[in-house]
């Protein structure tokens, strides 16, 4: 016999479709202009926007996938873990990751980790947009001032659909190998520059590659993680990813100086 009593739900259909509605559309009017673009939810994406929302400033991640955390969710070559080295397992010991230490490393859970670090970013106030894709950069006389976005099902459906923008004081390039965003910029501005691409494995020299490289690139234009090092040609790290999430704390910190003193 079935003791539970009879829930009835209010399900107007009607009335859900203007709530999905309203909320999506106040969310845009709130984010068509903010501090921080970061391009790219993986994992020093995740984490630049973790600390540049810590600090106050108004930061929209933008992730073409349905999902965030870039390469980190298949570990080594589908086997579900991921390391890190000293210091950067600090990061992920602040957003309460579980550590296994072998050896010279600390092993992390590759699901856990962007897990996490996601909830981490939200919590301190960053938004993530999933399905959002960055075509083109809005540029100035001073720099860069934005990106030009669309729906990421658009350019994969190639329907000739025009783009939306969101207005920033400053975009990052996080889009890993690829480093999209800086290669748009000098493409579609003729600039006398080269993303040089990464290198053959070397983890050693990548992961210390990746601070050199974190860096502006281009006024307002930051690049970090895998996009620092495809942009100066340092060489690729497999699944230790301790040097992403240094980079991408360091570039917070090279972004909150720039904007603390405008």
């Amino acid at each position: 016999m079935n003791n539970l009593k009879e829930i009835k739900l209010n399900a107007d259909e009607v009335k859900i479709t203007r709530a999905i509605l309203k909320a999506s559309f106040d969310m845009w009017m709130d984010i068509v202009d903010v501090d921080v673009v970061i391009v790219g939810a993986g994992p020093s994406g995740l984490t630049c926007a973790r600390y540049l929302a810590k600090e106050g400033f108004k930061v929209v991640v933008l992730e073409r996938h349905l999902a965030f955390g870039g390469g980190t969710w298949g570990g080594g070559m589908g086997f579900p873990y991921i390391v890190v080295e000293e210091p950067a397992d600090e990061i992920l010991r602040e957003i309460g990751v579980k550590l296994i230490k072998i050896d010279d490393y600390y092993v992390a859970d590759s699901v856990e980790v962007p897990g996490k670090l996601a909830v981490s970013a939200i919590d301190a106030g960053a938004k993530i947009l999933t399905g959002i894709v960055v075509e083109d950069l809005i540029i100035r006389e001073n720099g860069v001032a934005g990106v030009v976005i669309n729906s990421y099902a658009i350019e994969k459906a190639g329907f000739h659909i025009d783009p939306l923008c969101i207005k920033s004081k400053v975009v990052v390039d996080a889009t890993g190998h690829e480093a999209s965003v800086l290669n748009t910029l000098i493409k579609k501005n003729k600039l006398n520059a080269e993303v040089f691409g990464e290198k053959s494995m070397w983890a050693e020299k990548g992961e210390n590659a990746l601070l050199r490289n974190t860096r502006e690139v281009y006024p307002n234009l930051f690049v970090c993680g895998m996009a620092a090092n495809a942009a100066y040609g340092g060489y690729r790290m497999g699944p230790i990813f301790g040097g992403m999430y240094l980079s991408g704390k360091l570039c917070a910190e090279l972004i909150t100086e720039k904007l603390r003193k405008q």
